[in-house]
């Protein structure tokens, strides 16, 4: 592992914040309040990370902030890094991923007045005041994936390609597996874990082999290394990806057919508004279907460039798939949430 960064080096790292000299850091910036992302993955994902940091500008400009993200490589920095923001009095800091969790335990709490956001976080306990986690439903989308898969296989062969081996991603696959079986219930599905969010490569081998033994629908769900899903998909014939996120449509115009969608950008939008607030207060927020965070989503891209048959299927599939995210999110489809592989 890294030595951790001193602190001079993480200010001259974080630089571009007029009132963080080191003789001066702290100075409230009233005219241009401070919102600052820390990313833990890299940017450049087609995915998450970049809708988070397109968000984040968004309401900068519109509400005249100052905005910073900082990708924080180094597990050993997160905690400097928060410390420093808090200390330049930052009003809202941005986190993601669970691994943040211990170091927002230990630095909120010094730092009352500003407000700190967990994306993809469990609910604090005890509850922290100025801390919010939000968490995400994501697992329901994949029950519509599941339900699209079976109806435009022809193999009755899918496969399931995930990040890592995590409770989170294990409800996306069994959520999957039951969308499926509700349309197909003799259906098929394989799956292996990357291990990586960030490693096309790997994703492209194990796609590869996938493909190869007559799976012809795979639900890619690996944020990066999706990417290398679609480059397999798209050597092959006849094959079909659902991706993770809308830009990834672009990728695959003739393979990727839908999205499972977890906005983090449109999340990141929403909370940070919240966040800058009068009324805003910590603790714990669940998006699902219901306030559009969660989504399946069609690329208009393959309605315009699959083939004909492949087009049909989809289209055909849609409205079952419309009643059933209308019924999910009314609570009459309950689907389940199963985080360990058995």
């Amino acid at each position: 592992m890294r030595a951790v960064l001193s602190r001079r080096a993480l200010v001259a790292q974080l630089a571009g914040v007029a009132a963080w000299s080191l003789a001066g850091r702290g100075a409230a910036l009233a005219d241009a309040p401070l919102v600052a992302l820390i990313h833990t993955q890299a940017a450049g994902d087609n995915g998450v990370v970049d809708g988070m940091i397109v968000s984040l500008k968004r309401i900068g400009r519109e509400r005249n902030l100052t905005v910073r993200t900082i990708y924080a490589a180094d597990p050993a920095n997160y905690q400097p890094i928060l410390e420093l923001l808090g200390e330049a009095r930052a009003a809202v800091v941005i986190t993601t991923f669970d691994e943040m969790t211990e170091p927002l335990k230990a630095v909120a709490p010094s730092f009352p007045d500003t407000r700190f956001i967990q994306l993809y976080g469990d609910p604090m306990v005890p509850r922290i005041a100025n801390l919010r986690t939000v968490s995400y439903d994501a697992y329901l989308a994949y029950y519509l994936s599941g339900m699209c898969g079976a109806a435009m296989t022809r193999s009755s062969h899918l496969g399931y390609i995930g990040g890592a081996n995590i409770p989170d991603l294990v409800a996306c696959f069994y959520a999957l597996l039951a969308g499926a079986k509700s349309v197909r219930p003799s259906i098929e599905i394989s799956r292996a874990f990357v291990g990586s969010f960030q490693d096309p490569a790997k994703a492209l081998e194990i796609a590869n082999q996938m493909f190869g033994a007559d799976v012809d629908y795979v639900q890619a769900d690996a944020a990066a290394s999706d990417q290398g899903t679609i480059e397999s998909a798209n050597g092959h014939t006849g094959k079909v990806v659902c991706a993770g996120s809308r830009p990834m449509f672009a990728l695959g115009p003739t393979t990727v057919a839908a999205v499972t969608v977890c906005d983090f950008g449109l999340s990141l939008y929403g909370q940070t508004a919240e966040a800058l607030g009068r009324d805003w207060s910590g603790g714990h927020y669940r998006s699902s279907l219901a306030d559009g965070v969660i989504d399946f989503v069609a690329s208009p891209f393959f309605a315009a460039n699959a083939a004909p048959a492949e087009v049909e299927r989809l289209r055909g599939a849609w409205p079952g798939i419309v009643a059933a995210k209308t019924r999910i999110a009314a609570g009459t489809i309950k689907v389940p949430f199963k985080t360990l592989l058995g």
